[in-house]
């Protein structure tokens, strides 16, 4: 009986030895990585849902736009009530009418230039020239002179003046020094002395005493009369040049001075600024025979009505054709006081105008110290 009691517990033992692998299977807990599962806490993230305040605050901010798109529509009366004062101010049909002191009507506005073709800058220039032949018939040079010599040296000493102070500075000039060959002996001294008035004495009695010179020996005492010769001058360029051809001989040229380069800008004949490249620019829209006539209406104009600082484009007789109308004062009333020489009915710069100049109206200018 033992031996089989221990057989049998031999045979027991195996058994279990055999069945106790099974507890592996109880080892299950190492499938306890599972909590993985229970990790998710990791997904808390899902806070975001509690960040929906975040909505919330777009929300508000629609509701916040709303608000003040509400606001703007209250207060777009009043924006429109004032935005008249932004529109541009409109060109009047005739000046002429605001000249009388009859109030424009504003039915004119000008063309940007982008929309202005060639053709269409061409008639606009040469209507503008027109127009302005008819408001200043009797235009002219004016500087005093008599001869081509006392032309070119009145020319010279307008720089950086006005053409009175030269007109009252020459006769004094001329009555001691008749001719190039005299002023060209004159002693530098008593020429500055006279010239003191003009300004830039000093350099000027250089200049004029130097062309001077120049004519008697190279031109036998005579104002050449073809330009690269005039050029060739000390104190002489191309804008002088022109003046004493056009003015002298008859010869056309442009003249290039202060007023004309302000007003071909402002009336966008060209954008360029140095004086070669205006006169070439000005030159390409009109005939070559009208460029004197041009350069004193444009001039004239310049000193007259469209001044520098405030034109006074309430009486400008050019006004519905001036993309810059408007720079200046538009009221016609007030735009009358800022009218100079004749059309302000003021005297003029020439101690001796011509006649057509007095028969128009217009005053002498006195001589020097006159008052």
């Amino acid at each position: 009986m033992p031996a089989k009691r221990v057989t049998a517990e031999k045979g027991a033992v195996k058994k279990s030895a055999e069945k106790k692998p099974t507890p592996t299977k109880k080892t299950a807990p190492v499938k306890k990585p599972t909590p993985t599962k229970k990790t998710a806490p990791v997904k808390k993230p899902t806070p975001t849902k509690k960040t929906a305040p975040v909505k919330k605050t777009a929300a508000a901010t629609k509701k916040t736009a709303a608000a003040k798109k509400a606001a703007s529509a209250e207060q777009t009366p009043l924006a429109k009530r004032t935005a008249p004062a932004k529109k541009p101010p409109v060109a009047p049909e005739k000046a002429t009418a605001a000249v009388k002191g009859v109030t424009p009507a504003k039915t004119v506005t000008a063309k940007p230039v982008r929309e202005e073709s060639r053709t269409a800058l061409v008639r606009r220039a040469r209507r503008i020239d027109r127009e302005l032949a008819e408001v200043y018939p009797y235009a002219h040079p004016e500087l005093d002179f008599e001869n081509p010599f006392q032309l070119v040296v009145a020319t010279v000493l307008s720089a950086q003046t006005t053409d009175l102070r030269v007109n009252q500075t020459t006769p004094a000039l001329f009555a001691k020094y008749p001719t190039p060959e005299d002023l060209a002996a004159a002693d530098p001294e008593e020429v500055e002395e006279i010239l003191r008035p003009t300004g830039f004495f000093r350099a000027k009695t250089k200049s004029v005493i130097g062309l001077s010179k120049a004519l008697a020996e190279d031109f036998g005492g005579e104002v050449p009369g073809r330009l690269e010769d005039l050029v060739k001058l000390p104190g002489v360029g191309r804008k002088t040049a022109f003046v004493v051809l056009g003015n002298a001989f008859g010869r056309p040229g442009i003249t290039v001075d202060t007023h004309f380069q302000r007003l071909v800008r402002r009336w966008r004949w060209t954008a360029e600024t140095d004086p070669d490249k205006i006169e070439a620019a000005v030159g390409a829209l009109f005939p070559k025979s009208d460029w004197t006539d041009l350069s004193h209406h444009v001039i004239w104009h310049g000193r007259r009505i469209c001044h520098a600082r405030k034109p006074a484009c309430g009486a400008c007789p050019i006004a519905p054709l001036c993309p810059a109308y408007g720079e200046g004062e538009t009221d016609p009333e007030k735009a009358k006081k800022l009218l100079k020489y004749e059309k302000g009915g003021l005297p003029g710069q020439r101690l001796k105008p011509p006649r057509s100049y007095l028969d128009a109206g217009g005053k002498p200018a006195p001589p020097l110290g006159a008052g």
